[in-house]
C-alpha cells in the first residue's frame, strides 16, 4: 500500500499530478485516483487507501470545497490523525477542517524549494517516518518523532444475559467515545470503524496495528436492576500491557459519573493535559437523570434497527421519548428524536404531527442539535418545496455534526428525491459507515450506483446490504423493511429464486408496509424483469402513496423498465390526480 493518499477535485488534476510527482521524488510511494481498479468499487477502493495510508493530503480549491467526496476523504483522514491540507487557490478548508493548519501553494509551479512546499514535505515527513531522498534522511537524522495517542474504544461487551440490553451497552460505548474525542491531545477512532469489530474475538495487537492506534479501550456491561458493573481496561498496543484497569459496581444512577471517571482515569494515565473546557464538555449529559437517558438509548435503538415504513416504529420512538421529556423536559435529545419521529409520521403515513414544533423546542434547548435542523430541512423542502433554504440548513447542519448518522441520510435524502444520484452517494456512504445495521442506506446505494451505471458499485452496496439484512433478521424474522432491501439485494446479485422467495415472506409478515412494497416492485422491475409483478405490487398501494413517494415515482431508476408500459403510466397520473385533489381541499 502506498504511504502517502492525495484527495484532489477535478479540475485540479494537474496541481495533483505534480504533488504526487515532487512526492515520488523525494522517494514517498503516492496514491491518487487515477490509479482506480476497473473491476472495483469506487467507495471501497478509496476507504482502503484512506485506511492504509500514513499520510493523507487534502488539495483544497473552489471546486474541492464545495466537493462531498472530498470532504468525506477529508474526514476520514481527520479522525485518523493523519490529515495535511493545502490550499491551491486560496481557498480555505470548509468547517471543520477550518481549525486544522493549512498550506498555502497557490501558483506554485513544483519547485521543491519553496518554503510553502517544504512545509508540506516536513509534515509528511514527521507522519510517514521520512522518504528515500534527501527528506528522509533528513527526518531520520533528527529521529523518529513522538507518536500522538491514538485510542481504538471497541464496542463494551453486555454481559446482562439479555440482548435486549444491547442498546445500553451500545449507549454507553457511543458516549464514551463522544467523551475521549472531545480531548484535543487524543486521536480517537470513529464510531463506526470501531464498531465492526463488534461480536469477534480479537486480538488486542492486532486491533491496534490494523487501526494503527497506540491504545485499546475495552471493557463490559453488566446492568441488572438498579445495579450496573462496568470492567475496563486500557492496553498498550505495541506492548500489550495494561495501561489502566478498573472495576465499577455501583447504582445505575451513578452511571454519568462512572463514564466521566473513565475518561478522565484514561487521560490520568496516558498522562496528558485535560482542559477546563474539555472537562466541561465532557461532563455535559444533556440530562442528569438516569432514567430519562435510559429511555432515549432505548428509543434511540429502536430507531435505528426498528422496521423502517412501519408506522408502529415510529409511533414507538415518540412513545418512548415522550415519556423521556415528561421525566426531564429539558433533555434536548429527547426532543429532537421525537421530531424526527414525527417527521416520518406526517411524511410516510399521513398524520398531523407536531413535528417542527418540537424541533423547535430541541433547538431552544440546544441550538448545536443538527438533527432538530433536519426536521426543520425536511419540511422546507417537502412541504414548501423549497430545495435550497433546505440544502442550506442541511449544510449548517453537516458543519455542526458531520458524524450525525441522521444528517447524512437527510442530505442524500434531499439530493435524491431531485435525482441527484451521484452527489447522493458520499453521504449515504457516510451514513451507512456510521451505523453498521443500516441496510436503508447500502439498499438506496444500489439504486444510485445503478442509476449513474456502475455495476461495481451496485454489486458492492447490494452484498452490503444482504450482509446486514440477514444479520437484521436473524434478531427479528419479521422485520418486512430488511426483508424488501434483502430481496432487492437478492435480485441485483442474480440469485432470483431467493429473491422471490424473501418476496413472497415480506407480503406474509408485513403487508402493509408502503416502502417494502415499493421495494419489492423495485426488485422485480430493475432486476427481475418482471413487469406484471411489480405492476401489481405498485397497484396495492398506490392510493396510500406518500406526497413524496409520489413525486419519486418518475425519477426512481428502478422503474425505467416500466416507464414505456400504459398501466405504469396510468398509476402515476393516477397518484399524481389525487395529490393535487387533496392538496386543493386542503387550501379550502
Amino acid at each position: 500500500m502506498a504511504d502517502i493518499f492525495v484527495s484532489y477535485g477535478r479540475s485540479a488534476d494537474a496541481q495533483a499530478h505534480q504533488v504526487a510527482e515532487a512526492l515520488r521524488g523525494a522517494g514517498y510511494a503516492v496514491w491518487r485516483d487515477d490509479e482506480l481498479p476497473p473491476h472495483r468499487a469506487y467507495s471501497d477502493v478509496i476507504e482502503e487507501r484512506i485506511r492504509s495510508a500514513k499520510a493523507v493530503i487534502v488539495l483544497w480549491s473552489a471546486e474541492s470545497v464545495r466537493s462531498q467526496w472530498v470532504r468525506a476523504e477529508a474526514d476520514m483522514a481527520r479522525e485518523a490523525g493523519t490529515l495535511i491540507q493545502v490550499t491551491l487557490d486560496g481557498a480555505l478548508p470548509p468547517m471543520p477542517f477550518n481549525q486544522i493548519q493549512c498550506a498555502d501553494l497557490s501558483g506554485w509551479g513544483g519547485d521543491t524549494g519553496n518554503a510553502a512546499w517544504r512545509k508540506v514535505e516536513g509534515s509528511v515527513a514527521l507522519l510517514v517516518g521520512g522518504g528515500g531522498g534527501e527528506a528522509g534522511t533528513a527526518a531520520e537524522t533528527k529521529g523518529k518523532p513522538a507518536r500522538r495517542v491514538a485510542i481504538c474504544v471497541l464496542p463494551f461487551i453486555n454481559l446482562s444475559g439479555d440482548p435486549e440490553q444491547e442498546y445500553f451497552s451500545d449507549g454507553i460505548t457511543d458516549d464514551i467515545i463522544t467523551d475521549l474525542s472531545k480531548v484535543s491531545a487524543l486521536s480517537i477512532v470513529a464510531r463506526n470503524t470501531a464498531f465492526t469489530f463488534k461480536g469477534q474475538t480479537l486480538d488486542v495487537g492486532q486491533v491496534a496495528r490494523q487501526l494503527n492506534v497506540t491504545h485499546v479501550l475495552e471493557g463490559s456491561i453488566r446492568k441488572s436492576g438498579d445495579r450496573v458493573r462496568i470492567n475496563a481496561q486500557l492496553i498498550d498496543g505495541e506492548a500489550g500491557d495494561h495501561v489502566w484497569a478498573d472495576r465499577y459496581d455501583r447504582d445505575l444512577t451513578d452511571i454519568f459519573a462512572i463514564q466521566d471517571e473513565i475518561s478522565k482515569a484514561i487521560v490520568s494515565a496516558l498522562q496528558l493535559k485535560l482542559l477546563p473546557k474539555e472537562k466541561k464538555a465532557i461532563e455535559h449529559r444533556g440530562t442528569s437523570n438516569v432514567d430519562a437517558y435510559n429511555l432515549y438509548l432505548m428509543a434511540r435503538q429502536h430507531w435505528i434497527s426498528g422496521n423502517d415504513g412501519d408506522v408502529r416504529r415510529d409511533e414507538i420512538v415518540v412513545r418512548i421519548c415522550r415519556q423521556a421529556t415528561e421525566i426531564d423536559p429539558d433533555y434536548a435529545k429527547a426532543w429532537a428524536l421525537i421530531a424526527l419521529g414525527q417527521t416520518e409520521l406526517h411524511f410516510r403515513h399521513s398524520r398531523d404531527e407536531p413535528a417542527l414544533a418540537s424541533a423547535e423546542r430541541a433547538l431552544e434547548l440546544d441550538p448545536s442539535l443538527a438533527e432538530a435542523l433536519c426536521v426543520q430541512a425536511r419540511y422546507l423542502a417537502e412541504e414548501d418545496g423549497k430545495f435550497d433554504e433546505a440544502d442550506q440548513l442541511i449544510q449548517v447542519a453537516l458543519r455542526l455534526d458531520p458524524e450525525s448518522w441522521e444528517v447524512n441520510k437527510e442530505a442524500a435524502r434531499l439530493l435524491g428525491q431531485r435525482g441527484k444520484f451521484r452527489e447522493a452517494i458520499p453521504f449515504f456512504e457516510k451514513a451507512a459507515s456510521l451505523v453498521e445495521a443500516d441496510y436503508h442506506s447500502t439498499g438506496m446505494l444500489s439504486t444510485c450506483y445503478g442509476a449513474i451505471g456502475d455495476a461495481a458499485g451496485l454489486k458492492s452496496a447490494a452484498e452490503r446490504t444482504l450482509e446486514r439484512t440477514q444479520r437484521a433478521l436473524a434478531q427479528d424474522p419479521a422485520i418486512g423493511a430488511a426483508l424488501g432491501y434483502g430481496a432487492v439485494a437478492l435480485a441485483a446479485l442474480g440469485e432470483a429464486e431467493r429473491s422471490k422467495e424473501w418476496t413472497k415472506r415480506a407480503l406474509l409478515m408485513d403487508p402493509d408496509n408502503v416502502t417494502m412494497r415499493w421495494n419489492l416492485a423495485c426488485a422485480l422491475s430493475a432486476h427481475l424483469g418482471d413487469k406484471d409483478g411489480a405492476i401489481e405490487l405498485l397497484s396495492g398501494v398506490v392510493d396510500r402513496l406518500p406526497p413524496t413517494m409520489i413525486g419519486y415515482l418518475r425519477l426512481d431508476t428502478d422503474f425505467d423498465p416500466l416507464r414505456d408500459d400504459p398501466r405504469f403510466e396510468a398509476l402515476a397520473v393516477a397518484a399524481e390526480a389525487r395529490l393535487v385533489s387533496e392538496s386543493s381541499a386542503a387550501a379550502e
